[in-house]
Order: structure tokens, then sequence, then C-alpha cells
């Protein structure tokens, strides 16, 4: 009587839990590994789900990293762009120009840009020694770059070579340049190599 009755009872909570989809999801696990709902509409276990949540986290942060990496990047290179240092030239009067010349930028165009009597009759080529400048200090000289053996060679044709003479052209702007004196020798020679012809000014 007693078995009968709990027979009973327990058909009678199978089909209220079955018959109230609406309400309640009848949840069984699937022998594929996934929990089976009510339309049977088919999730990842909850362990699925969690390792899912971990990747698609790592990947918006490695895509956020990146994203982060490139404006920096970016912002470095735009401010590098944008970026410059003082320079004065001395002509052969001895008045001065200042100015303000972009990083990259060689004193040859720097001069040639501001109106500045700097010749540079091969156009920077290293064929010939018109766009002579002397370094005015000598930290600033110590500075540049090395020449090399073709600045040398046009170096020795120059008018008043001194020993911090160089080439304006191959003098290029640096942050380490800021403030930089360059004077401008009172004549050129204008001995262009194979036959090179200059450019009328």
């Amino acid at each position: 009587m007693l078995n009968s009755k709990l027979a009973r009872v327990g058909a009678s909570i199978a089909k209220h839990l079955c018959t109230s989809t609406s309400t309640w999801n009848c949840t069984s696990l699937c022998g594929t590994g996934y929990i089976r709902k009510a339309k049977y509409h088919y999730l990842q276990p909850p362990f699925q789900q969690h390792s899912f949540t971990k990747l698609y986290k790592a990947a918006m942060m490695g895509n956020h990293n990146f994203l982060s990496t490139m404006t920096t990047n970016n912002t470095e290179e735009g401010s590098e762009q944008n970026e410059t240092i003082s320079v004065t030239f001395i002509d052969k009067d001895g008045e001065e120009n200042h100015i303000k010349v972009p990083v990259g930028m060689s004193m040859l165009e720097a001069a040639h840009e501001n109106d500045i009597d700097l010749e540079g009759a091969c156009e920077g080529s290293l064929a010939c020694s018109t766009c002579h400048v002397i370094v005015m200090d000598v930290e600033h000289y110590n500075k540049l770059e090395d020449p090399t053996d073709e600045e040398n060679d046009m170096l020795d044709l120059a008018f008043g070579l001194t020993e911090t003479s160089r080439l304006g052209c191959q003098v290029i702007a640096k942050p380490e340049l800021d403030g930089i004196r360059l004077a401008i020798p009172a004549a050129t020679r204008n001995f262009a190599v194979d036959g090179y012809v200059p450019k009328p000014h």
C-alpha cells in the first residue's frame, strides 16, 4: 500500500515537472558531453563555458594590448616627426639667423628653406664643397656622425677648412644637436667632380 502511494506521488511529480517547461527546464547530461534543456536547446557544460570565457577574455586583452601598442608607437612617431631643434647660422658678415629645424632634415635643406645663403651646387650628392659649414661648438661637433671618405674628399677642397668643418648636406638634425651654431665661410670653391654642372642660382 505504501509503495503504491509513493509510486503515484512520484509519477505526479514527474508529470508536473515535464509539463511545466515554460517555467522549469528539465536538464539531463547527454552522451556527447553537452547539457540538453527543454525544447532541445544545447549548451556547453559549465567547465567548457568557463574555458571559452577565459579564451575570449585573453583574446580581447591581447587585442587591447596590440591596439595600445600601435597607438603608442604612432604617437611616438608623430612626436618625432614634429620635433624641431634650434640652429643658428652665422653668415660671412657675422649676422646670426636663428631657425627651427625639423629632426631628420639636413642643414643644407634647412638653410635653403629659410633663405640662408648656403650654397649646394651638387644638391647634396657629395660632389662639391659649396655647403661647407664650420661647427662653432666642439661639443656639438663631437655629437655628429663621423664624416665618410667621400665627405672628407670634398672637405679637402673647401675654402677656409678648419678642424670642425663639415658639409651642411651631411649634418642631419637630431635632438642632441639642439642649439648648434654653424658659421658659413666667406667664400666657397666649386670644384665639382666628374664634370658636374651646378644648378643656376
